[in-house]
């Protein structure tokens, strides 16, 4: 069931990302490009996943759908996050690809766009060797 629910979620917001052209670099860009023809249409998208964060998160704190270890239990604000934040902001802002657009722009083909999941799962791989080596 976990599985099929994950499936779900997952088509739902890819469906979601490509219905707002979310999933074309051009169109984040252009929301960042707020010194040249700036794009607002991203702020829409922000807003309806404030609205759903804001109805969603209080109902699944108080009842998780499967395991409330998956919640996050993390309150500070630390290293690891900074230069997480910081890296996951320079490469969206340089390419206009986050991880869930890209993913979902894997159908097209597009070279550009595997290159980029190709070095994202292998940053995210490094990531994790880095982590069990520091510990």
């Amino acid at each position: 069931m976990r599985h099929l629910t994950s499936l779900l979620a997952g088509t739902i917001f890819g469906m979601g990302l490509a219905v707002s052209l979310m999933v074309q670099p051009q169109k984040v860009l252009g929301f960042l490009n707020v010194a040249g023809s700036w794009d607002p249409t991203l702020l829409v998208v922000f807003a309806f996943a404030l609205i759903t964060y804001a109805i969603g998160f209080p109902l699944i704190s108080k009842q998780p759908l499967f395991d409330k270890s998956h919640m996050p239990t993390k309150s500070e604000i630390d290293p690891p996050l900074i230069i997480g934040a910081s890296l996951f902001g320079i490469g969206w802002g340089l390419i206009g690809l986050c991880p869930g657009p890209a993913i979902t722009n894997l159908i097209t083909g597009n070279f550009s766009v595997i290159l980029f999941v190709l070095a994202m799962t292998c940053g995210m791989y490094l990531s994790g060797a880095v982590k069990q080596t520091v510990k």
